[in-house]
């Protein structure tokens, strides 16, 4: 969505007043139909609820013009989020291809924060993905590609540049996680990322080569079954000017298409395993984001990269492998492939970057999806701390997060009688015991936190700033983790 300040409202076919809860009467709507429009928004019961719209045409300097309400009610952030992308999701597809935003009429006349929000929340909710739809009826298609400001908050343009990027962040990551295996597989997600070198982003490439040099048995057991090559990927942003300050590592699960490998998942539904890599794609996006708004903060983003199929040379249940931190993994089942990804990708970061703080994010488990469904995603850390700021960011950013159990009885249940440890537990506490194994492989010291965000990448119906599909989740909250917690 492309937001433009100083708009003109003679060039905009439609005019939005955003309005709190209950100040339709107060509101100063600079129309000469000012008392029509805010007499229809009361007899359609229109009482400024965040996400409310309501729209109209009157007669404005000798033409129609068409003015909308819409609610932004008591001017919380997620309220003004929900009420943007309520805007862009009423007119995207509506045959409007530009409006403006009229800011100067009610409380939000001074409030730069609250305005941001609002144009967040158009941004996100704009986002789509119609490229593979060559038949769209004329009537479906989007033409809402331009929003214009009036009447500012003063300070509003500088600091939407922040929004802006984050929002940009979000997108990438959305392309990622929508995009088909065959578009989007380990080599094409890296070329995907490159543009962010122009950022100022270090990108840094492991082949298999150089992973087998390594000794990372666990992640290339996943991907022997394929004929995509896997990839390692680094991130780096650094924008503290000390190139010697330590950094904070997320980490990615990336598996481009999960076919379940030789313990193959059901037909019904496998197309949805292309949202595997939902976390390496929340790390790609969130680089994206801190490099845009030029972050003051050192971060390293990493994708462990593979696909999961179940061809001749595929790995087996009950195949022995050895990870790279030097630990044997009996893998009892291998469409518990993310766990052995993850690992690798885990020891390797804290080896090559020695980090304080190291996140991982991954579509990990169908059990947290029982456990949470599409509300929360599941949290677990060895650092209360760290899950009370991850908690808080999450809350804070709309990305939320709930804190799940860790403990020696679950450890015990991935012990193996043939290897040190064994890729699944029991049925019960199946999101526990995916995160105990990654435990195993984090260092004495390291804070560490693990996010199951299974039931979170993607979405079944339309949210407040998202359509069905891709949600981007992940971006905003490790975005507000670091803006928080290690930016001055």
């Amino acid at each position: 969505m492309n937001i433009v300040f100083d708009a003109s409202a003679a060039a905009c076919s439609v005019i939005v007043f955003p309005v709190a809860k209950d100040e339709l009467a107060s509101l100063n709507l600079p129309l000469d139909a000012a008392n029509v429009v805010r007499d229809g928004a009361k007899a359609a019961r229109f009482e400024g609820a965040a996400g409310e719209v309501f729209d109209t045409f009157v007669a404005q300097d000798g033409r129609t013009l068409r003015v909308a309400l819409v609610g932004t009610g008591a001017g919380e952030r997620a309220d003004m989020e929900r009420a943007g992308g309520q805007l862009a999701a009423k007119f995207q597809r509506s045959g409007v291809e530009s409006l403006a935003v009229n800011f100067s009429a009610g409380a939000i006349s001074k409030n730069k924060e609250a305005a941001a929000q609002f144009l967040f929340g158009a941004d996100m909710r704009g986002w789509h993905h119609d490229q593979y739809r060559t038949r769209l009826p004329a009537k479906s298609r989007v033409t809402l590609t331009e929003i214009g400001v009036i009447g500012a908050p003063k300070g509003l343009p500088a600091i939407w540049s922040d929004y802006a990027a984050v929002a940009a962040g979000v997108a990438l990551t959305r392309e990622l996680v929508t995009e088909p295996a065959n578009i989007i597989y380990p080599e094409s997600f890296v070329d995907r990322c490159k543009p962010l070198e122009a950022m100022g982003v270090e990108i840094t490439i492991l082949g298999q080569a150089e992973m087998e040099k390594l000794g990372m048995g666990a992640l290339l057991g996943v991907s022997q079954g394929s004929r995509r090559a896997p990839r390692m990927l680094a991130m780096r942003w650094n924008g503290t000017g000390d190139a010697n300050s330590k950094p904070v590592v997320l980490v990615g699960k990336g598996v481009t298409f999960d076919t379940g490998g030789i313990s193959i998942k059901p037909a019904a539904g496998m197309e949805d395993m292309k949202w595997d890599m939902g976390g390496a794609g929340a790390v790609a996006g969130t680089m994206k984001a801190l490099a845009g708004r030029k972050a003051k903060a050192h971060v390293i983003g990493i994708c462990g990269l593979v696909e999961n199929m179940p061809d001749g040379n595929a790995q087996r249940p009950g195949d022995v492998v050895t990870s790279m931190a030097g630990q044997t993994i009996e893998v009892i089942n291998t469409d518990a492939e993310g766990r052995l990804v993850l690992c690798d990708a885990l020891h390797w970061a804290q080896e090559q970057y020695d980090p304080e703080y190291i996140v991982d994010l991954a579509t990990l488990t169908g059990a947290i999806i029982v456990s949470l469904g599409d509300q929360n995603g599941g949290l677990f850390s060895n650092d209360d701390g760290l899950a009370e700021k991850l908690t808080a960011a999450g809350k804070a950013s709309g990305d939320p997060l709930w804190r799940m159990p860790l403990g020696k009885a679950y450890d015990k249940l991935i012990d193996s009688p043939i290897a040190d440890i064994k890729n699944v537990g029991p049925r019960g506490g199946g999101s526990i015991t995916a995160a105990q194994f990654l435990q195993r492989f984090i260092k004495p010291g390291v804070k560490w936190a693990h996010l199951d965000i299974a039931g979170m990448v993607w979405a079944d119906k339309p949210g407040p700033v998202w359509d069905k599909g891709a949600t981007g989740f992940g971006v905003r909250l490790l975005n507000q983790w670091i803006v928080d917690n290690f930016e001055e």
